[in-house]
């Protein structure tokens, strides 16, 4: 079995300084491994692999193209005996990427995750609810949890065996106290547990935080889920298929790369540069990864990251990300952002009852639809329109549509059916279901 490696722990080092010199010293190791890999191998050719950090810059980026092309397992840099994972990406632009890991390479993942100020215990049972299958979400969070010692619920994500309405009864039976889950899912469950004839804020006292990932999350949607839930912590987590775990959150409610496990650069495509800090898109070099070593990996997501020093004590450099959708489309001669819409319809006043939203852009005007509570349609619609109108400087119509015609009801509320392939049916069943998975 692959062993794991010295890996540094948060505190070895004092200064943000001090943090780039460990990775200066690691990164000759990191790159020799690298040229194990077919992929990385030919860039290495000829030329004396950089010494230290300032040197990547005169590297190629590793695009998401590049591990398409690769597929799959043209950027292996170990004997495929050491493998203990292989994974794909969810193709959300695009073909989906392969991603594997060595056992080593999961024990850097774990440590990474658990860094969170979310903290989990043996006394923790947490519900893992992003996807298993081939992606990592679920697989970093659910090995975490169990390095921690604490119980796992292994409620996946569209799963036919975990529809909404049974992940609320979950959550509520076996007194779930901590979820890994996308920010939308504890907006569903509030939903669904309103469904349910149950309160959020009141009726499950057990859970003390959400850790949740893969969708950009802004201040006022955090705020809501939440308030919804009885003022708990929402705490985020960043990372991606190929990589795992890239930040997590401090005490401070700072989203901090893990620095000292990979080296992060912002590049901007205006001007062709890389620095620290900075916007633009994130680029990263893995120090200890061994199955697929990453070089100046373009991730494609559009991130804020400054070198300031938190109160927290990390001494890392903090990220807001902005994702990939940060461009937004273009309405009347304004570029609108999903960031930007999603940050005024929360931070409508929770009386209106507005958790699911849509909105498309017209070529000179943009139509939003809310769902609102009874009675609060007029007031939520109204003030919208102001908001976007005065935030954005863009001509809006903001409609209120019927609970339940953003999510239906039947979402929230339906239980799981059977979920094996059926052969034999008795009299009066509908047996063009055979086969199928329900």
């Amino acid at each position: 079995m692959n062993q794991p490696h010295a890996l540094p722990e948060l505190g070895q080092w004092s200064s943000l300084e001090e943090l780039y010199e460990l990775q200066d010293r690691r990164l000759p190791a990191a790159l020799e491994w690298a040229r194990a890999s077919p992929f990385l191998k030919p860039r290495f050719e000829g030329t004396s692999p950089p010494r230290n950090v300032a040197g990547l810059a005169g590297l190629p980026f590793t695009t998401k193209q590049d591990f398409r092309e690769s597929y799959p397992f043209g950027m292996l840099a170990v004997d495929r005996k050491e493998l203990a994972t292989y994974h794909e990406s969810s193709g959300t632009s695009g073909e989906p990427t392969p991603s594997y890991f060595t056992d080593a390479d999961w024990h850097d993942v774990t440590t990474r995750f658990v860094r969170s100020a979310v903290d989990i215990s043996p006394a923790d049972t947490v519900m893992v609810r992003t996807p298993y299958a081939m992606l990592t979400t679920a697989h970093q969070a659910h090995q975490a949890a169990r390095l921690r010692g604490a119980t796992v619920v292994p409620a996946d994500n569209r799963s036919l065996v975990t529809p909404y309405a049974r992940v609320v009864r979950t959550l509520r039976d076996l007194e779930v106290t901590l979820a890994w889950c996308l920010p939308s899912e504890a907006l569903l469950w509030a939903a669904a547990a309103r469904a349910a004839g149950l309160e959020p804020a009141r009726d499950f006292p057990a859970l003390r935080g959400f850790l949740v990932a893969g969708e950009p999350l802004t201040e006022a949607r955090r705020a809501r889920m939440g308030e919804l839930w009885g003022g708990i912590p929402v705490r985020q987590d960043y990372g991606s298929t190929e990589t795992g775990t890239l930040a997590g959150e401090c005490s401070q409610g700072q989203l901090h790369l893990w620095a000292d496990r990979f080296v992060a650069e912002v590049y901007d495509p205006a001007t062709g540069r890389s620095a620290r800090e900075g916007r633009g898109r994130l680029v990263i070099t893995t120090l200890y990864r061994r199955a697929m070593p990453l070089v100046r990996y373009d991730l494609e997501d559009t991130v804020e990251v400054s070198s300031a020093e938190c109160d927290c004590g990390w001494h890392l450099p903090v990220v807001r990300v902005l994702g990939r959708s940060a461009g937004g489309v273009p309405v009347g001669g304004v570029r609108v952002t999903p960031h930007q819409l999603e940050q005024l319809v929360f931070e409508l006043p929770v009386e209106h009852g507005v958790l699911f939203w849509r909105a498309r852009a017209g070529e000179k005007r943009l139509e939003i639809e809310i769902e609102a509570f009874q009675g609060h349609s007029a007031a939520a619609c109204a003030a919208l329109e102001v908001t976007v109108g005065i935030g954005l400087g863009v001509p809006c119509e903001v409609r209120s549509v019927p609970a339940g015609t953003i999510v239906p009801l039947e979402t929230l509320t339906r239980g799981h059916g059977f979920v094996k392939p059926k052969s034999l049916f008795a009299p009066g069943e509908d047996w063009d279901k055979a086969l199928i998975y329900y």
